[in-house]
């Protein structure tokens, strides 16, 4: 029995977890940021560039603690591939851990560059990108991968000490709780009908349209409630092992709403439901993923040694 704190703390990050954990984060999250990104890429020379408007250097004022200048036009869509081109290998598993890298750089910099336009997925997605590129994201389900076995490489390990799945573990709880924090100082305990008024904002889709229209006042009431608790004591939700499957569904159900009632806010939906379901599935539910994953491993696949002794001998 671990007795001591800080050992039972070096316990559970060193314990060994699936591989498969950090390979959703690695396959998903990319692409929800890239979609993300999308309607901004479309625009990259007024975004970044000097082609649009631009807040100007306010010498030194603590509102702007950076000023970047606007980039060339030539640049700014430079910029813009290099993200797509990164994500994209990132989710594809090609060269990961440096596409992660860049991929990261990138997002970092547009964050910086318009501050306007950044939002928690503006922010949340360069520490990310730098968590999948400091574990063994690439090992499996990715063309790393498949590179490894055609040169002869060992299977990878299905389980291992992963300080990158750990900290996506800490980061939602940790997460959810600053943001009830400032619901609770906002207006979430002032206003009852604060989570009705949402529903008519411009983030206004169909669904939320025929929802608010036949769903009682007092009902939008208790989920404001509940959103604000489930926020607020997410450490112990996500600490205790009784109540942490009951805090996944409840975290996905929050963000399936989320997402189809407030239109423009999918891919933040998608990227939080991505990080609960690396960070909190149970293993038996991750059980299919991983006979997928070992099947596909186990697949033949021709060596570069087998290729070079079966190809014909050429002669002078």
């Amino acid at each position: 029995m671990i007795a001591n704190p800080f050992e039972r703390l070096w316990h559970w990050l060193d314990e060994p977890v699936s591989v498969l954990r950090i390979e959703i984060v690695r396959i998903f999250t990319p692409l929800f940021i890239l979609g993300f990104m999308s309607g901004r890429l479309a625009h990259a020379d007024e975004w970044i560039g000097d082609a649009g408007f631009r807040v100007p250097e306010l010498d030194g004022d603590a509102r702007q603690p950076l000023y970047i200048p606007p980039l060339p036009s030539w640049a700014a869509w430079s910029v813009a591939a290099v993200m797509v081109a990164s994500g994209l290998s990132v989710a594809l598993g090609i060269r990961t851990r440096k596409a992660a890298l860049l991929f990261a750089s990138t997002l970092a910099f547009v964050a910086l560059s318009d501050r306007l336009a950044a939002f928690t997925v503006s922010k949340l997605a360069p520490i990310l990108m730098v968590a999948v590129a400091c574990g063994p994201a690439g090992a499996r389900l990715g063309v790393d991968a498949w590179w490894k076995r055609k040169s002869g490489g060992k299977r990878p390990k299905k389980t291992r000490p992963i300080a990158a799945v750990r900290f996506v573990q800490l980061l939602l709880p940790v997460f959810y709780n600053a943001s009830g924090i400032a619901k609770a100082r906002g207006d979430w305990l002032k206003v009852p009908h604060l989570l009705w008024t949402h529903l008519h904002d411009t983030y206004q889709t169909s669904l939320t349209f025929a929802l608010a229209s036949v769903t009682p006042g007092w009902m939008w009431n208790v989920l404001q409630g509940m959103v604000l608790a489930f926020e607020l004591f997410s450490p112990v939700w996500f600490g205790l092992a009784r109540t942490r499957n009951y805090a996944l569904v409840f975290g996905i159900g929050m963000h399936v709403m989320i997402g189809l009632l407030f239109g423009p806010v999918v891919w933040f939906a998608l990227l939080m439901m991505t990080l609960l379901v690396a960070g909190y599935l149970p293993e038996p539910w991750l059980a299919p993923v991983e006979r997928l994953a070992t099947w596909l491993e186990k697949r033949p696949v021709r060596t570069t040694e087998q290729v070079s002794r079966e190809s014909p001998e050429t002669g002078s």
